[in-house]
C-alpha cells in the first residue's frame, strides 16, 4: 500500500509564510533564506507535498528552497484557489485560512507538480521585462513629448528618450550574449525564427515566458497563452465562443507575430486570407493565426524540427 504525501498549504506575503497542514496546524516563518531552507529541508524528510500560489517574485525563494531540497510541489493560479475557496464555501480570507485552503486544495484535487526552473530562462526572464518596462517608459515620453508646447520641457523629453534608447539597446545585448552562451537557447531561437512573422521580440518573449512550449499538447499549450475559446453555452442557447485567461505578454507576442505573416506569402498568409474570404473578423482572423503560429511552435520544438521541413 502507497501511502498519499502530507499536504502542505503555504500563504506567501511579502515578510512571511504561512504554513499549513492536517498534522501540525498552522505554522508562520519569515520569508527569507534561511528560514525557508531550514522549513524545506523538515518538508523533504516527511515527505510533503507543497501547494502555494503564484505571487510573482514573493515566492521566488520559496521556489528555490523546495527545488534545492527536492520537495515536490504545484504553484498554482491564484484565480484557481479563489474559486476553490468559494467552492467549498470558505468565505473568510486571512493568511491562515488561505494556507489552510491551499492544503485542502492540494489533497482534493492533486494539482500538477512544477517542474525544476530552468535559471537561465529565469534570468532571461527578468531581462525580457526589464526591456518591456523601458519600452513601455519610452512610449509614454514620446506621447508626451507630442503633447507638450514647451521647447524647454520638449528637449528634456527627448534627452531622456535618448536614454533610454541607450537602456534598451544595452539590454537587448545582454539578451543577445545569454542566448549565444547557451547552445539550447541558440537552437530554440534558430527553430522558433525559421515560422514566418517570428522576429526576435516573439521568439525572445516564448523563449523566456513559455518553457513549456514542446512539452505539451496543441490545446494545452493554446489555452496557456489564452488562444484556446472557450464554450459559451446553455440549454438551447449558443454562445459566442471567446479566448480569455493565458499569458497577456505571449498573447500580444503572437498577436505581432500574426499580423506579420497573415501579410506574408507563405503557408500562414494563405490560411489568413482564406479566413478572410469566408468573412471573419480581423481579430478572428489575427487570432486563428497565433493560434495556429503556436501549434506550430509547439511541434517544432517537441520534433526538434523547423518550420520549412514541417
Amino acid at each position: 500500500m502507497t501511502l498519499s504525501p502530507v499536504c502542505v498549504g503555504i500563504d506567501v506575503s511579502k515578510t512571511h509564510l504561512d504554513i499549513y497542514d492536517a498534522i501540525e496546524g498552522h505554522r508562520r516563518v519569515a520569508n527569507v533564506g534561511p528560514h525557508i531552507a531550514e522549513l524545506s529541508r523538515s518538508l523533504q524528510e516527511r515527505g510533503c507535498f507543497v501547494v502555494f500560489e503564484a505571487t510573482g517574485h514573493y515566492d521566488a525563494a520559496l521556489r528555490r528552497g523546495l527545488e534545492e531540497a527536492g520537495v515536490a510541489h504545484a504553484r498554482v493560479n491564484p484565480e484557481r484557489a479563489r474559486d476553490f475557496a468559494r467552492a467549498i464555501g470558505r468565505r473568510a480570507k486571512t493568511d491562515a485560512v488561505d494556507a489552510r485552503m491551499l492544503a485542502e486544495l492540494g489533497s482534493r484535487l492533486a494539482p500538477e507538480q512544477r517542474e525544476a526552473a530552468d535559471r537561465t530562462r529565469e534570468q532571461l526572464a527578468f531581462r525580457h521585462k526589464r526591456r518591456d518596462q523601458l519600452v513601455d517608459m519610452r512610449q509614454q515620453e514620446k506621447v508626451r513629448r507630442s503633447e507638450c508646447p514647451d521647447p524647454a520641457a520638449v528637449a528634456d523629453i527627448e534627452r531622456h528618450i535618448a536614454w533610454l534608447d541607450e537602456e534598451i539597446a544595452a539590454v537587448e545585448a545582454g539578451i543577445r550574449a545569454m542566448i549565444d552562451a547557451d547552445a539550447a537557447l541558440r537552437e530554440s531561437e534558430r527553430r522558433l525564427r525559421s515560422v514566418p512573422g517570428v522576429g526576435p521580440v516573439t521568439t525572445v518573449t516564448l523563449l523566456a515566458l513559455m518553457p513549456e512550449l514542446g512539452r505539451r499538447s496543441p490545446k494545452t499549450i493554446a489555452a496557456l497563452a489564452g488562444l484556446a475559446p472557450f464554450n459559451d453555452d446553455s440549454g438551447a442557447r449558443r454562445g459566442k465562443r471567446a479566448i480569455r485567461g493565458g499569458r497577456r505578454r505571449v498573447r500580444r507576442a503572437l498577436y505581432m507575430a500574426a499580423l506579420s505573416a497573415s501579410r506574408s506569402k507563405s503557408r500562414l498568409g494563405d490560411f489568413a486570407r482564406a479566413l478572410q474570404k469566408t468573412g471573419k473578423p480581423p481579430k478572428v482572423v489575427l487570432i486563428a493565426v497565433a493560434r495556429k503560429i503556436l501549434v506550430i511552435l509547439n511541434a517544432i520544438t517537441r520534433e526538434n524540427g523547423s518550420y520549412a521541413a514541417a
